[in-house]
């Protein structure tokens, strides 16, 4: 997921892995960014200590597809995608940009000078969000 505020010129990108620090409270100490309900606030946290403002957000979201080819028992990417959305809700922020679930593995860019956010698979770009 991207987050940029317009005005401030800040923003980042943040790649979460799992759903829940209570998945692995240990790995959720050393690393919150690995997990979305850690990770999440923490992010958003950093961009307004920065200076951004929570109403001048865009905030995208690429990813959450099952890539591990399981048998659909573990939905790692259905549960990130669910948490994140939870939370959104939770704090009133909208999805500027999104392109989630599915099957295919994603690459997600931002760029910080105008906030211009794409996805690509295999070479193939599309924008999410730009001024």
């Amino acid at each position: 997921m991207t987050l940029y505020d317009p005005v401030a010129k800040v923003g980042g990108l943040l790649h979460f892995m799992l759903p829940s620090a209570r998945l692995n409270e240990e790995k959720a100490d050393e690393m919150p960014a690995m997990f979305a309900d850690t990770g999440i606030p923490m992010f958003f946290k950093t961009a307004y200590d920065l200076g951004a403002r929570k109403e001048r957000l865009v905030v995208c979201a690429a990813g959450g597809a099952e890539v591990l080819g399981d048998d659909g028992h573990f939905k790692i990417g259905s549960r990130n995608r669910t948490m994140l959305r939870k939370i959104f809700w939770k704090n009133n922020i909208l999805i500027s940009g999104d392109d989630t679930g599915g099957s295919i593995c994603r690459t997600m860019a931002i760029v910080i000078a105008d906030g211009a956010v794409s996805s690509k698979h295999k070479g193939k770009e599309r924008v999410l969000w730009s001024q």
